[in-house]
């Protein structure tokens, strides 16, 4: 066990906690706790919109699947999840920022009903599940491996959901925000630097990239004599977190929480685009970890993925680099996790708590958020430990499928579509959740090798959205029913 590394650690964990604590002492009303009084410049809302999806899959789960599996094996994250946040930005950021809203549930209330925002909101907050689990698993691994085994998983888990629920609780959006904007740059500069240390390591840069041409791991398309059901499973996987992240809390808090409409709209075009190019950063790093360890690398990669990389800075770095290595991953893990546990916890009240309380006072409603926020954090640690031992890449790969076959059609026809009705909607979450449930079931799930289910569910979301919409106003008696039909205007 390195004390002096495991000091440097806990020096930095505090530092962050004191900037979260020092951040909360702005925070008045549900609007700062949410959306950090959407007054944030385009440097933060750049860092805090990469921030989204730069956790723990990003350096420990997306290089591992990549020395196995190539870009094509990527797909999902971070092309999918990068790309989401370019479209957040180029068609939904502005036009959502100038309806004021606090949460992502209020535009389905606004143009569907308390029904649908009811359904939608269940979604969204049901998604974080497995995808906060993951990060709380990454946490658990790097006080193990930072210990030497001293401490085991569980007791990591514990650990370092405490020190992001501390400042998240007490600081909101706000605080999530600043801790972003300094661990994204400690992200940044010690990634870039262990790096260049990897490469040197490796022979060189044009050793890393031959050994990665040599073993084919640049293509990205399946091959032309793929079947049908291998290209769907290809864009199933690059439309679950391309579409199904849109929707999300998280994301709508990031990219509304800027000082104006344009700023939300480069800030998430920009971060989308940064988070694509620099996710190649921990690719490299895994890759040259291959060219200087050799099958050992690979074994790890195959048997326990989520150790390559530690492995790689422990057992061939130097201590500076060491500690450059676990302040970048701590950063990125609780840079992700302070904002998912925020998010579904402010649907929580905003979207569902307010339906069986409309009464609550601003006070009340801020109370009754930071309390959520403690209830789904002790949820989703008991869920990160029963669900021990399953990848990070996987527990993150299945998060966005739900909100994908539902959520998503009525948000992008209700912005888009004038023609798109509550009952478009109703029968858009059916079907297509439906659907979605129906491929999972035994017996029919054999389905999924040719149509994989959340393919088949968001296909299915559309029909029900427009079958939905149109064939009301067709019957013959359309007429008397024209108000009731009509879409609620935003």
């Amino acid at each position: 066990m390195n004390i002096t590394l495991i000091a440097f650690v806990v020096i930095y964990l505090l530092g962050t906690l004191g900037l979260g604590l020092w951040a909360g002492r702005r925070i008045k009303s549900t609007s700062d706790f949410a959306l950090a009084g959407r007054n944030l410049p385009l440097a933060m809302i750049v860092t805090t919109t990469f921030a989204t999806w730069f956790g723990a899959e990003t350096v420990m789960g997306i290089p591992a699947s990549f020395v196995q599996g190539g870009l094509n094996a990527i797909v999902e994250d971070p092309f999918g999840a990068g790309t989401c946040l370019i479209l957040v930005g180029a068609f939904f950021a502005a036009r959502l920022y100038r309806m004021n809203l606090l949460t992502i549930g209020d535009f389905y209330r606004q143009r569907f009903g308390k029904s649908v925002e009811i359904f939608c909101s269940v979604a969204i907050i049901i998604s974080y599940l497995g995808w906060v689990a993951a990060q709380i698993t990454a946490l658990g691994k790097v006080f193990n491996v930072l210990t030497a085994g001293y401490l085991s998983e569980i007791t990591g888990m514990v650990i370092g959901t405490l020190a992001v629920l501390v400042y998240v609780v007490v600081g909101g959006f706000v605080a999530v925000a600043w801790t972003d904007f300094i661990q994204m740059i400690v992200l940044v500069l010690g990634l870039s630097v262990i790096a260049v240390f990897s490469a040197d390591l490796a022979g060189g840069a044009d050793q890393v990239i031959t050994l990665a041409a040599d073993k084919n791991l640049f293509h990205f398309l399946p091959e032309a004599s793929a079947n049908t059901g291998t290209w769907l499973s290809f864009i199933a996987a690059g439309l679950t977190m391309m579409l199904g992240s849109i929707p999300q809390q998280d994301v709508f808090q990031r990219v509304m929480s800027a000082k104006n409409a344009q700023t939300a709209q480069r800030g998430a075009m920009i971060g989308g685009a940064a988070y694509i190019a620099f996710a190649f950063v921990p690719m490299f790093i895994v890759t040259a970890a291959v060219v200087v360890m050799g099958q050992n690398a690979l074994d790890l990669a195959a048997n326990d993925y989520q150790k390559v990389l530690p492995a790689f800075i422990m057992g061939h770095m130097p201590l500076v680099m060491q500690i450059l290595f676990f302040g970048a991953l701590l950063s990125a893990i609780k840079s992700t996790s302070s904002a998912t546990l925020l998010a579904p916890s402010t649907s929580f009240v905003e979207n569902i708590l307010k339906n069986l309380r409309p009464a609550m006072s601003d006070r009340q409603a801020l109370t009754a958020m930071r309390i959520t926020i403690l209830v789904f954090t002790v949820s989703v640690l008991v869920y990160a430990i029963a669900m021990e031992g399953t990848s990070i890449y996987e527990l993150v790969s299945q998060a966005y499928q739900i909100t994908l076959v539902g959520a998503f059609v009525p948000l992008v026809l209700g912005l888009y579509w004038r023609r798109a009705t509550t009952q478009g909607a109703v029968l858009s979450l059916l079907l297509g959740v439906g659907t979605w449930v129906l491929f999972l079931l035994p017996g029919i799930s054999r389905w999924s090798a040719v149509l994989p289910s959340q393919l088949a569910g968001l296909i299915a979301a559309f029909i029900g959205m427009i079958a939905g919409s149109l064939l009301p106003q067709w019957l013959p008696n359309h007429g008397a029913h024209t108000h009731r039909l009509q879409p609620k205007t935003a």
